[in-house]
């Protein structure tokens, strides 16, 4: 396609690089922006740099934050001994619209994926086996896909839980096996994690 302006060109193929947004949709922003008042712009602009110069990672539990430790892991009212396992900060947004969940979180930063050189050393697995050993945590819950990727995650972290002899679960099936959490509507995602269920090693299982 060929744009009147070598700026609106290479604004097009800044938007089209973002997740979801194609070059028609670039299009519309960019020429939206043209028409709004230059203002609009520089708060965008100055948005984007500020988000991406200054958003910190909890040091606690791995979701983003402003702060040292992020809105949840420093609000007195949340339950520190109830920790919730999951894959992206995308799944502590999606569990937090329920409204229901009082505990705190622990984002892995992904799930086991050897095919993609995912391993459990590249995630934040460390740093949750020392909240466990603190002694203060007296359940895990696993809220991760049901993809077998998922799985797998989950048996490596319930093999490093083990020695600690706390409560480990996961999330009832209410939500579908094999879809991210994000995508899964509120109401199914709060009765699953209402009705989370002792996490079953499957090789004792099957022993």
């Amino acid at each position: 396609m060929e744009y009147p302006s070598e700026r609106i060109r290479k604004a097009v193929e800044e938007f089209a690089r973002l997740p979801g947004i194609g070059k028609k949709t670039a299009l519309r922003l960019a020429l939206h922006l043209l028409r709004a008042p230059s203002g609009d712009s520089h708060r965008l602009a100055d948005a984007l740099v500020d988000l991406r110069e200054n958003t910190k990672f909890c040091k606690q539990c791995g979701n983003l934050s402003d702060e040292v430790l992020c809105g949840i892991c420093s609000d007195s009212k949340r339950s520190n001994k109830i920790v919730c396992v999951v894959a992206d900060v995308r799944d502590v947004f999606a569990i937090e619209r329920t409204l229901t969940f009082i505990g705190t979180y622990h984002v892995l930063g992904g799930i086991i994926n050897p095919m993609e050189g995912v391993s459990p050393s590249s995630l934040n697995i460390a740093s949750l086996i020392e909240r466990v050993r603190s002694g203060e945590v007296e359940e895990v819950v696993f809220a991760l896909s049901g993809t077998p990727e998922g799985e797998t995650t989950a048996f490596h972290l319930s093999r490093k839980l083990e020695p600690f002899q706390i409560k480990v679960s996961t999330i009832a099936r209410g939500a579908p096996v094999g879809s991210d959490l994000e995508y899964v509507d509120e109401t199914t995602l709060a009765r699953s994690l209402q009705n989370r269920t002792e996490y079953a090693d499957p090789l004792k299982k099957n022993n």
